[in-house]
């Protein structure tokens, strides 16, 4: 679980903003849960012009994701050739990129390709012709910037500067984040404290674990009259952020 709010970000924020506003290539990485995909989605509606994708699994998913966006900010290109959203559907692979392609071309826009799947050959190449022919800064959103999250991607950010690390709390602000949490969340126990100590623990500062673990300590299962089962919502836990992440 993200908390809907932001937390002790305020510097990582404004370095991720800067970064979208000079539309040049970045790499935003970080281990699952420390908030890249929540801080960027809270930032997008500064930068209409940005066409972000949330999901980048293969290169036709990005484009009907593109195309999608390009459709919703009236672009002339996409609103000749796509009557509505549905029509994006309807095209081919081939079709759907060069209609994007030519969008972007004649566009002024900027691409954020976030939830990589280690991309491939293929997938670089295409992202290389959007940011060649197709004039278009493309950032992207990974795990960590080595070639098994970053992929075939790697290269495009090869410089230091190109590069954005979103990391874990440190122990003092995760645990301040956690005691926010339990307090919005309404969340008693007579072990609650105990329970916090192994939340911190458990989590290593990651604030999308420590949200995950603060939800499930309200479930009826992890309950035991009022006191928090912390070991078997600890394995639980474990197990379902390992499948969900």
């Amino acid at each position: 679980m993200m908390p809907e709010f932001i937390f002790d970000r305020e510097e990582e924020t404004q370095r991720i903003r800067q970064r979208l506003a000079k539309k040049r290539p970045f790499l935003i990485h970080g281990p699952a849960g420390v908030g890249k995909t929540f801080l960027l989605r809270r930032l997008l509606p500064e930068f209409p012009s940005i066409l972000y994708c949330e999901d980048s699994a293969t290169t036709h998913v990005v484009f009907r994701s593109l195309a999608r966006s390009l459709l919703r900010l009236h672009n002339p290109r996409a609103q000749a050739a796509f009557r509505n959203q549905d029509a994006i559907k309807t095209k081919s692979a081939v079709s759907l990129k060069g209609i994007v392609m030519d969008a972007l071309h004649e566009g002024e826009y900027s691409v954020v390709l976030d939830h990589l799947k280690r991309p491939s050959h293929s997938f670089a190449a295409a992202v290389r012709e959007i940011m060649g022919w197709g004039c278009t800064p493309v950032s992207a959103v990974a795990r960590s910037s080595h070639m098994e999250d970053a992929g075939f991607l790697q290269p495009f950010y090869s410089d230091r500067s190109e590069k954005y690390e979103l990391r874990n709390f440190e122990i003092s602000v995760a645990e301040q984040f956690a005691r926010e949490l339990v307090k919005r969340d309404g969340l008693a126990a007579p072990n609650l404290g105990e329970f916090l100590d192994k939340v911190l623990e458990f989590s290593d500062g990651n604030p999308g674990a420590i949200g995950a673990l603060i939800e499930m300590a309200s479930y009826p299962k992890y309950r035991s009259g009022n006191h928090i089962k912390v070991t078997p919502l600890y394995i639980d836990f474990r197990m379902n952020w390992k499948v969900a992440r």
